[in-house]
């Protein structure tokens, strides 16, 4: 069996809705008494109790603690090792999940739900966020990742837990758990589902959470193979020094080619102090 972790926080509006929507497809394809664990991350409306009113179980936080924290807490909770995970906005439709929970037990170290539609679609201003942190976690894995930071999985409870200290409390907790498992070689699989509207208004502050994924995705890359930032950094110098050698052979500049030659001076130190991370990184893991 297993265990639906949904972190809430004033989404007293939407969890009656998910989970009532849960409990018909458990009943609809006969699931032997799954547990729902809501963990309510200092609400000050009836979140709590709406959820208690449905049966499921509250694990409630006094103040508000972060996305990442509540569904850490709800998966240590968890009664079941199977962990499935999704929002309280009735954004992931509850009918997906016995697609996900199929191709979970064929193998898979975690199913993702890959957000498709309407509501989906990448606004002008969340686009170039996005390809950039999407870039970095495929640049720093070496796979392609259709959806990064999905709410709705499935895991293991045993797994996830071995990497609790690396992963995010905040937004970011969904992706840095895909690259904390692509980074180790684990297997995931993603299988495209329906994106909907949100009920109630977002807890997401696009720019600020851009920025701590951001930062998480380069301690998580740093974490487990430091190399791959260290060559970005690399690839970056050596197209200023090529471009420099370039406009100082047209131009006859010697300040360009000296430039040039800085820049390949650079990548080289640069370069360098990226062998050393990595043997350090080999050196802690041993």
């Amino acid at each position: 069996m297993f265990t639906v972790v949904i972190p809430a926080l004033n989404e007293e509006q939407g969890i009656a809705q998910t989970i009532a929507e849960l409990q018909a497809v458990f009943v609809e394809q006969g699931y032997d008494s799954p547990e729902i664990v809501v963990v309510d991350d200092g609400s000050t409306d009836a979140t709590a109790a709406e959820a208690k009113r449905l049966g499921a179980r509250v694990v409630k936080h006094m103040s508000n603690l972060g996305y990442g924290k509540s569904l850490k807490d709800g998966i240590v909770e968890a009664g079941f090792d199977t962990i499935v995970t999704t929002d309280a906005d009735g954004t992931y439709p509850a009918s997906e999940l016995p697609k996900l929970l199929e191709k979970y037990n064929e193998g898979f170290d975690m199913v993702v739900g890959q957000r498709t539609g309407e509501h989906y679609r990448e606004s002008w201003f969340k686009m170039p966020l996005r390809r950039l942190l999407k870039f970095l976690v495929e640049f720093s894995s070496g796979t392609r990742v259709p959806d990064v930071n999905s709410g709705m999985r499935v895991f293991s409870r045993k797994s996830a837990r071995r990497y609790f200290k690396q992963l995010s409390t905040s937004f970011s907790f969904s992706t840095s758990i895909t690259l904390a498992y692509l980074m180790t070689s684990r297997c995931i699989a993603f299988v495209p589902i329906d994106y909907l509207p949100r009920v109630g208004s977002s807890k997401v502050r696009l720019f600020r959470d851009s920025l701590r994924t951001l930062q998480f995705i380069t301690q998580a890359i740093l974490y487990y193979n430091p190399i791959k930032i260290f060559i970005l950094f690399c690839s970056f110098i050596m197209a200023i020094a090529l471009g420099s050698f370039l406009f100082g052979l047209v131009w006859s500049s010697v300040t360009l080619m000296l430039l040039g030659v800085g820049c390949v001076l650079m990548a080289i130190l640069v370069f360098s102090l990226g062998l050393l991370a990595d043997l350090l990184r080999q050196i802690m893991f041993r």
